[in-house]
């Protein structure tokens, strides 16, 4: 076997300055050995065996896409679920029609309740309350009183049941009522209520064969995205120990072409201290695997969910004067960041309204005025709807973003007309003023809550475009350039990783994106339709048609 194999290519997009165009890639040990040229590269042809592959010579290599933010373990809740949302998904296996209207949604619960087997509990995932109207216990309750029915929301962060459900969850009903994020009458349970939820649910939706299937499903999906690093942003949700030990089952396979940077929830479980779970989280890179790895990242929880509609709004507020959620208490939230930043650790903060990014850009200001800290990587996770002058501030103080933009292409009209009013809607998931501030930013897919396909979603940052076609707020589209990087090298910053991947230079893993089109050629417009031929993975050709 030759010591290096040189991937030749139409180009190759380096995504570095120096040298932003190349022919051939040399790689040796799955690292790169040098970029440019045959000829360029002759000194180490000739003092090395080789071997020459064309297997791209008409196409265009890419750093390895990267998605800093999506959740394995979500995902594989999820996807053994029937789908309802209102957006088609084609995933590798099938694609999966839209559901549009309060009528199609109903129709389909009841189609679905008499196919299953008697005694199975019915889990949809989809439903949103702009498109589908409002669904409780006793719209449920008139479709089945035997059949547990779980009616997930499209954002995840709440869900309905019936009478069924809450006898099949054993829920002790008084206790739920004291919840004060749980409606008993309703039969929803959102935000920290979903966590009573799940604790019932996990004995299924963790269950061995259901949940590592799930996972094989999601395992595919990154694949055909382009991915060779994924970030799983909250490690941990369901039970980590659990969790773990199925993740290392699926992903530490030697045909996973793709890495997972895992993020630890930055809390205490059971009556740790804050101390105690400081020390965890430090302790949890000697757990890493080859695939699965442990950083010194760490993910806080701000407000509530976008898709949701449970962010907390600086005035106006929310058009139908409701009130947002907090996932953590603010003065909670403090306490946590505080004991994280003293730590030396890297804080992501989820945050979707502009007050929860109030209270996440206030306890920043605080923790660098009382020790302050350079080169911090403090990352705003989603970013929904902000201003500019947070923009302003957030460079100042040296963070950085991940940022959801698919929210644009599903709801940004939706919330314009029902959430939000036109202007603060049409500016959500800023990108454009993130760039003009010289923020670094990755857009991420936070997967399932869009489709973990890189290349749409720089579309989306770029355009700027809904899925009725319309462009919203052309003047935070980011730039063709800045969203090529947030999926490859200002991911790879994000996730502190900048050193290793995001980027084709000497000494850097060879990790691989190979496409039909450069995206430099076809412009924003067409990024979304380039065909991803598969990866290279540590040196390891993985195409997608196998």
């Amino acid at each position: 076997m030759a010591d290096i194999t040189v991937y030749v290519a139409n180009r190759v997009r380096t995504m570095e300055p120096s040298m932003p165009t190349a022919k051939a890639v040399a790689v040796r040990g799955g690292r790169i050995v040098e970029v440019g040229t045959l000829e360029s590269m002759r000194p180490w042809l000739e003092a090395f065996d080789h071997e020459i592959d064309d297997t791209f010579a008409d196409r265009v290599i890419m750093p390895g896409f990267i998605d800093p933010h999506l959740h394995p373990s979500m995902a594989a809740v999820l996807l053994p679920m029937h789908f309802t949302t209102v957006v088609e998904w084609d995933l590798p296996w099938s694609t999966i029609g839209s559901v549009r209207s309060r009528g199609e949604l109903l129709d389909r619960i009841v189609d679905l309740d008499a196919r299953l087997e008697e005694d199975e509990p019915l889990f949809t995932w989809g439903h949103h309350p702009i498109w589908h109207g409002p669904i409780d216990r006793e719209t449920l309750n008139g479709i089945s009183t035997t059949r547990p029915i779980v009616v997930w929301h499209r954002g995840y962060h709440s869900l309905i049941v019936n009478d069924a459900c809450y006898r099949w969850m054993g829920l002790d009903v008084d206790a739920a009522r004291r919840h004060p994020q749980i409606d008993v009458d309703r039969g929803a349970f959102f935000e920290t209520g979903l966590a009573v939820a799940n604790r019932h649910m996990n004995p299924v939706l963790l269950g061995t064969e259901r949940f590592r299937a799930g996972l094989d499903r999601m395992r595919q999906v990154i694949h055909h995205g382009g991915h060779t690093t994924i970030g799983d942003a909250a490690m941990g949700l369901y039970g980590f120990e659990q969790e773990w030990e199925h993740l290392r089952a699926v992903m530490e396979q030697p045909d996973t072409p793709f890495r997972v940077q895992l993020m630890a929830m930055g809390t205490p479980t059971g009556n740790e201290s804050d101390g105690e779970m400081v020390e965890r989280i430090l302790g949890y890179p000697e757990r890493n695997t080859h695939r699965l790895r442990f950083g010194d990242h760490v993910k806080l929880f701000a407000d509530g969910g976008f898709f949701a509609e449970l962010m907390m709004l600086k005035p106006p507020g929310h058009l139908d004067g409701r009130h947002g959620e907090w996932l953590t208490p603010p003065e909670r939230f403090e306490q946590l960041a505080r004991a994280l930043w003293n730590a030396g650790l890297k804080i992501h903060v989820h945050c979707t309204g502009d007050l929860g990014v109030e209270l996440v850009l206030a306890t920043l200001e605080k923790l660098q005025w009382e020790r302050p800290r350079f080169d911090h990587r403090f990352t705003f996770e989603h970013f929904g709807i902000s201003s500019a002058q947070q923009v302003d501030r957030l460079a100042r103080l040296g963070a950085g973003a991940s940022v959801n933009v698919y929210y644009v292409y599903e709801l940004a009209r939706a919330f314009a007309d029902n959430t939000l009013g036109h202007e603060r809607a049409s500016q959500m998931s800023r990108t454009g003023s993130l760039e003009r501030a010289g923020v670094p930013f990755a857009i991420h897919s936070d997967f399932t809550m869009a489709p973990a396909r890189p290349l749409n979603n720089a579309w989306v940052a770029a355009t700027r475009r809904t899925e009725s076609g319309e462009i919203m707020c052309p003047n935070e589209r980011a730039s063709l350039d800045a969203a090529m990087k947030a999926i490859t090298s200002n991911a790879a910053f994000v996730l502190g990783l900048e050193d290793e991947i995001g980027s084709l230079r000497w000494g850097k893993k060879a990790d691989f994106t190979v496409l039909d089109a450069d995206p430099y050629d076809v412009g924003p417009d067409g990024l979304k339709d380039i065909p991803v031929w598969g990866t290279v993975f540590e040196g390891r050709k993985y195409p997608i048609s196998e």
